[in-house]
């Protein structure tokens, strides 16, 4: 790595620098890596190329990738939107607001309105459950922003917490404090000790 921004990071690869767009995650994964010019690192590209563009788009993770590129499927959702929409929210972060329905959080990122944020939704519901939080780990891998867990519990009491107002990346990680030190406790104690958190 030659260069790094919150947008952009120079790749040299064979002695060509390869400017690489990149989310907010993925440079807060790279950030410690600055301080070392010329460091090794692995990005998960997308590589996008048109008539009139030729645009490379890289990840500190498969699971990031793969949920950038199933937004570009869905109408209306292009490359730069996806990109915002991954900078605003992490991969467990998405995933969730996916899985409970959560429009409107959704909606708040620049340029998403509801109807666009609606279709994500539909589109991507099921695919996003599936999507495996093993898939590209490895020892490049960051943090914990990037694991994905999930359980129908989890799912329930995020969802419930939304309608009750609270938003949902905090749900979430209160909802992941508690299944941590009580993997088995039901959905109703899972919600009753996150309302004591939030």
């Amino acid at each position: 790595m030659t260069d790094l921004n919150p947008t952009e990071a120079v790749i040299e690869a064979a002695g060509v620098g390869y400017g690489i767009a990149i989310t907010l995650p993925t440079y807060s994964a790279l950030v410690g890596k600055e301080e070392a010019k010329g460091e090794e690192v692995k990005l998960f590209i997308t590589e996008i190329i048109r008539e009139d563009t030729h645009e490379i788009y890289g990840f500190a993770t498969k699971a990031e990738r793969q949920l950038f590129e199933m937004l570009m499927t869905v109408s209306g959702v292009g490359a730069a939107t996806s990109r915002m929409i991954m900078s605003a929210f992490n991969v467990d972060e998405l995933r969730t607001l996916i899985a409970t329905g959560n429009a409107k959080a959704m909606s708040k990122v620049k340029g998403l309105g509801p109807k666009t944020a609606q279709r994500i939704i539909v589109d991507l519901k099921d695919k996003a459950i599936k999507l495996e939080p093993s898939a590209g780990s490895d020892q490049n891998q960051p943090s914990e922003l990037f694991e994905i867990e999930e359980s129908p519990v989890k799912a329930e009491a995020v969802s419930a917490l939304t309608m009750l107002g609270f938003a949902a990346a905090a749900s979430g990680k209160a909802v992941d404090k508690i299944l941590k030190n009580n993997p088995q406790m039901k959905v109703e104690g899972v919600i009753r000790e996150a309302l004591k958190m939030l």
